[in-house]
């Protein structure tokens, strides 16, 4: 019997992801401190620009490379590795140039036709800098996953965000910059940097590698260029496509946000604030704890394929039932954090008190969101990459109307964002339950639903004491402490009640 380690590999991803994604966290915080709400929301708008860039210059190319590398490794054939990245890279390099010269030529349109704000011309030219790098970039971490050599991205990945919070830091501090416009560049010049910086270490690592590995089973038949090339987008191409799909649909969502408030009333300052609340620094507080379900998904998919291969199905109805279940408890867990002690969270992490109520509305449908993300790595899992498509597609389509719809009345506005969410994953979750259900039986324990219930209720009273209970004398760790506490008191009940139940 092989040793389960779906365990230890959740926990050490999870921790190694939970350090990157509190960088992000913590440059979230700064930035919204030093941008402002207008400022967060000019920054948020410019970014679907940069994801669908990225999305056409090198969607798939990490999986294809980690493809490929993974199957000529199993050979010892470092020769059509090297070969394989040397090929990889200097496509890369024209495409990337050639569709980042698109971006600098089109920038000018991009500002005013498209987002509608003049200020995002600098930036869209320093994130021509960035694909560039992306992409290159992309194509040697594929080589590390595909040489089970995946700490070494993680650790860079570490190191880039770091250098990037510092990059941005100097530049606003040293030019004494005050304007929104001049903040953002500032924000996508790090980015740029951060990007240039993680190549750089990513290549010489590589050269140090590959140097040594480069006589190794020579006597494999290295594959021509021409070849190399129509394996790797055999595989990226179909990934490419979906993910563009997926990719342009959410960003034309995000993009005619500011259009619908207009359209409901609002200045185009007003609506980028409205954003920067809701979108940028709301929701930033509600999805910090997916790190965790983004980690566990991303073991999942080999654990559940292994599983199926076995037809070990009680394994994978029992493996589904935990993910889900960890999915739904943290969601709850957010929800009572964020309706318990709005006020005191958003001021001690953004210094403002206006942004309750955005945070309430984001926190809601968190429980739901959450296991509906689930799910999509659950249908990875089975194999359903077509069904994770076609039920992506919807769902974003369905948050495209409803964003268009709800956005444009003038007392629902961004509000009819966070409705649109919480529909879209309610659909996203019944259609993939649907699928999953064709494959194992995933039934509802309605007795411990009501004992996660029933705990929830309880650690919503006992944190509301602790808020009027502990002196605010203690001072800034105060809500830190209440956080740590109402978590482990909620994890704690809900992992004994159901023991004692089973």
């Amino acid at each position: 019997m092989t040793k389960d380690t779906f365990y230890k590999n959740s926990i050490l991803l999870t921790l190694t992801n939970l350090f990157t994604g509190i960088l992000k966290f913590v440059f979230a915080i700064f930035l919204s401190r030093k941008l402002g709400p207008e400022g967060m929301g000019l920054y948020g708008l410019i970014m679907p620009i940069y994801d669908l860039f990225c999305c056409i210059i090198n969607g798939g190319m990490i999986t294809a490379m980690s493809k490929e590398c993974a199957s000529y490794a199993a050979n010892d054939d470092y020769r059509n590795i090297n070969k394989t990245v040397h090929t990889a890279l200097l496509f890369e390099v024209f495409w990337s140039i050639v569709m980042a010269a698109v971006l600098v030529l089109s920038s000018r349109f991009i500002s005013v036709y498209i987002l509608k704000d003049i200020r995002a011309i600098s930036s869209l030219r320093f994130i021509s800098i960035a694909v560039i790098f992306v992409a290159v970039g992309s194509i040697l971490k594929g080589y590390y996953f595909g040489t089970a050599k995946a700490e070494v991205p993680a650790i860079i990945d570490i190191f880039e965000k770091s250098i990037r919070i510092i990059a941005v830091t100097s530049i606003i501090t040293i030019l004494a910059i005050t304007s929104i416009e001049k903040a953002v560049t500032a924000t996508y010049a790090s980015l740029a940097i951060g990007e240039v910086v993680s190549f750089t270490f990513l290549f010489i690592f590589y050269k140090l590698v590959s140097s040594k590995r480069k006589g190794k089973n020579s006597n494999c038949r290295v594959e021509s260029s021409p070849q190399i090339l129509f394996n790797i987008w055999a595989i990226a191409l179909p990934l490419s496509i979906n993910g563009f799909l997926t990719t342009a649909i959410s960003g034309f969502s995000k993009l005619m946000i500011p259009m619908r408030l207009t359209a409901a009333g609002f200045t185009h300052s007003e609506a980028l604030a409205l954003i920067g609340k809701f979108s940028e620094m709301a929701m930033t507080i509600v999805f910090f704890p997916m790190i965790v379900i983004m980690s566990v998904s991303i073991i999942l998919i080999p654990d559940l394929s292994r599983s199926a291969a076995e037809k070990n199905y009680y394994k994978m109805e029992h493996r589904v039932k935990e993910v889900l279940t960890l999915a739904f408890l943290l969601g709850v867990c957010i929800l009572l954090i964020s309706i318990t002690m709005p006020d005191s969270l958003t001021y001690l992490l953004f210094k403002r008190t206006d942004l309750s109520k955005y945070l309430i509305l984001a926190a809601v449908g968190a429980p739901l969101m959450y296991v509906s993300m689930t799910t999509y790595g659950i249908l990875n899992g089975f194999g359903k990459q077509k069904i994770v498509l076609k039920n992506s597609i919807i769902t974003a389509l369905l948050q495209l109307i409803l964003c268009f719809s709800l956005i444009g009345i003038n007392w629902i506005n961004i509000y009819g964002y966070g409705i649109a969410m919480v529909v879209s994953s309610i659909v996203g979750l019944i259609l993939n339950m649907r699928e999953i259900q064709k494959h194992i039986y995933i039934g509802i324990d309605i007795g411990n639903l009501l004992i996660y219930l029933a705990v929830a209720a309880l650690s919503f009273y006992l944190i509301k004491v602790m808020l009027y209970v502990i002196p605010n004398s203690i001072g800034a760790f105060k809500i830190p402490f209440i956080c740590l506490a109402g978590i482990f008191i909620f994890f704690f009940g809900c992992y004994k009640l159901k023991k004692k139940e089973g």
